[in-house]
């Protein structure tokens, strides 16, 4: 199956040459770490968002990818090096973004994590030859391969998956009706719309989408609309801090026994079941991370662990053990290029090399991280997770998601 390439790069990539040339001075930040004569230290950026529609959540990925820099330097997991955090708070928004990754180059960071959508980096990226590991959900972030990689599959791919189940569970006369509701941004139906073909071939009747505000302050009409099509689910392409305003005006109107409600894997967090309560049973969504409670996993431990030694709050969202991922493969592409190169030639190729080597890397028991030649994903597989008891249940093996690229 192949998804055509979303038209207009050309166009955002001219803007982002405009921007990037005006506005270098915008962005409040954390200083620049320096280092003292004779230290070896390598700067990991990070292109967050603690301020802004996403900063609920965000916050929580805050934690924990500075909890595992400084783990990292105290278990000397890049030897004699000191690895510094180098943040900047973008806000989602892509001229903030921007000058916060222009200020990383600047200061010479040969990694940066972070940017949901890096579509309109890629060239950027690859000019500046300084690899980012971006939270991907659309291929025009990822493909055609060059600098920029992810953690997790697209959203595309893990919606097909979570069709897949769906149809393979459904009891009805007809193919399963699907909405989409989400905003209409890369972070939203627009993304995930790009499976219809292979969705449809496998059974299911994918209805128009309804796109919403990040956070809306009345859905009766769309979701009026979609029960009017008859729609035996509703998918949300939304983070959790979106999902619970939906999710609301659903339970007001009485939908929630009469539609199956789902979304992707970034609208269920700790946030939503406290919101929702005994109202979000049987809620679905496809999960490449296992939820951030599941101690039977090394790496959700260390999540809580490193959470007490650095004496930031115990509470979790449940989608640490993803973020997790980011500064894993980060630290180790760095401890691979110094080993390779040498910390005296370390640069943004050396890391990136780093990256391209990574094999079924081990991510402490959470997932395996692989870059093979024409795919930046990192990861392939996901399962469905289902509301049960006031908690994520896993209802399915990890199967693989298809490989829905675009076209070029």
């Amino acid at each position: 199956m192949r998804i055509s390439m979303a038209k207009g790069k050309g166009a955002v990539i001219a803007i982002l040459a405009i921007v990037l040339a005006a506005l270098l001075l915008l962005t409040a930040c954390s200083p620049a770490a320096q280092s003292t004569e004779g230290e070896k230290m390598v700067r990991i950026g990070w292109v967050t968002a603690l301020t802004g529609p996403a900063a609920g959540p965000v916050q929580y990925a805050h934690w924990v990818i500075e909890d595992y820099i400084k783990y990292a330097n105290d278990e000397d997991l890049v030897p004699g090096v000191t690895l510094v955090l180098d943040w900047e708070d973008g806000r989602l928004d892509l001229v903030r973004e921007l000058s916060a990754y222009r200020k990383m180059i600047d200061r010479g960071d040969p990694i940066i994590i972070g940017i949901t959508d890096a579509a309109g980096f890629m060239d950027i990226v690859e000019k500046d030859q300084t690899p980012l590991v971006n939270m991907a959900i659309c291929p025009e972030s990822i493909y055609p391969p060059s600098w920029t990689y992810c953690v997790f599959p697209l959203w595309e791919e893990s919606f097909s998956v979570w069709a897949q189940w769906v149809v393979d569970n459904w009891k009805g006369d007809r193919a399963p009706r699907v909405g989409l509701v989400g905003p209409d941004e890369v972070s939203g139906p627009p993304s995930v719309e790009r499976a219809k073909p292979y969705v449809e071939e496998l059974g299911m009747e994918l209805l128009p989408s309804e796109l919403i505000p990040w956070v809306p302050l009345d859905t009766t009409t769309q979701l009026l609309r979609l029960k009017a099509q008859e729609a035996d689910y509703i998918y949300l392409c939304t983070i959790w801090s979106g999902a619970v305003p939906i999710l609301k005006d659903a339970e007001r109107l009485g939908l929630m026994e009469d539609i199956k409600f789902a979304g992707a894997e970034a609208s269920l967090a700790q946030g939503l079941l406290e919101a929702m309560g005994a109202s979000i049973e049987g809620y679905t969504t496809p999960r490449s991370y296992p939820w951030a409670m599941e101690m039977d996993y090394p790496g959700v431990k260390l999540v809580h662990d490193m959470r007490r030694r650095y004496g930031g709050s115990l509470d979790f969202q449940g989608t640490e053990a993803q973020t997790l991922a980011f500064p894993v493969v980060a630290v180790e592409a760095v401890r691979r290029a110094v080993e390779n190169v040498g910390y005296e030639n370390l640069d943004g190729l050396a890391v990136k090399e780093g990256l391209d080597s990574l094999r079924d890397f081990d991510v402490y028991g959470v997932q395996k991280i692989s870059y093979p030649p024409g795919d930046r994903r990192g990861t392939d597989t996901a399962r469905i997770y289902v509301i049960q008891g006031g908690a994520p249940v896993p209802v399915s093996d990890w199967m693989v998601v298809p490989m829905l690229m675009p076209e070029g």
